[in-house]
């Protein structure tokens, strides 16, 4: 009797993943669309409140440098000019990141670095739209020992710390290998209730909106075994 004939594999994970990438470009087109329609006076009210939740945070408090970034004023990203101030009066070493761009928008080899900066003044527009470092400033190292916490932008985040950015992947490029706590920032009708994971995706540790502050939990944390057992409201529960 013949061997049954062994049926093909089946690209299920490309097909996943094309899937939730092609559903991640249309969450990103959306929020974008909604933070352009966010008239500046409320996003600047909701940025000063994000702020007061970034100096709450214990890694904050305690941290002996901090990296931020510098807002794409034309896509109404959070504002938070007003914490590196804050935390410069604390005494704390600031850092931004400064981008070494690919040849093209579809070339995803481009890389993210990080600089301390003495002052904002010393930070400029390279092409971005935002101010960074500018070219031939020391970096630090890749690692980014020299830091305590970075603050990364989104467009949208969800409660396990997952992430929804330009696409461009710097920042999952740059903090992919790197332990270093990381707090995500976004407006709070940004938050969603799952962002779809794609390869490559680096989750956050802290998620700060304007009017909450969030510990990313992992689903694997959720359902991890508990002595008590899963309580009324754990996603566990069948």
């Amino acid at each position: 009797m013949p061997d049954a004939p062994v049926p093909p594999d089946l690209p299920r994970m490309p097909a996943e993943q094309d899937l939730r990438r092609r559903v991640k470009r249309e969450l990103r087109k959306r929020a974008r669309g909604i933070r352009r329609a966010t008239p500046l006076e409320a996003c600047a009210a909701r940025s000063a409140r994000i702020v007061e939740g970034i100096l709450s945070l214990e890694p904050v408090r305690t941290a002996r440098a901090v990296s931020l970034f510098w807002p794409i004023e034309a896509e109404h990203e959070p504002d938070l000019r007003p914490l590196d101030a804050a935390l410069r009066a604390r005494g704390v070493r600031v850092a931004y990141p400064a981008l070494e761009r690919a040849a093209s928008s579809e070339d995803k080899t481009g890389q993210m670095t990080f600089h301390f900066v003495g002052d904002v003044a010393e930070l400029a527009e390279r092409g971005g739209g935002f101010a960074e470092p500018r070219e031939g400033a020391p970096a630090l190292s890749r690692d980014l020992r020299e830091l305590d916490v970075v603050v990364v932008p989104a467009l949208a985040l969800d409660p396990a710390g997952q992430r929804i950015g330009f696409g461009a992947g710097y920042y999952d490029r740059a903090l992919a290998t790197v332990a270093i706590i990381k707090v995500g920032v976004i407006f709070d009708f940004e938050l969603l209730s799952e962002v779809p994971t794609t390869d490559g995706d680096v989750a956050v540790d802290w998620v700060v909106t304007d009017a909450r502050v969030l510990r990313a939990v992992r689903s694997e944390e959720l359902c991890a075994p508990s002595t008590a057992g899963a309580g009324p409201e754990s996603p566990c529960r069948s």
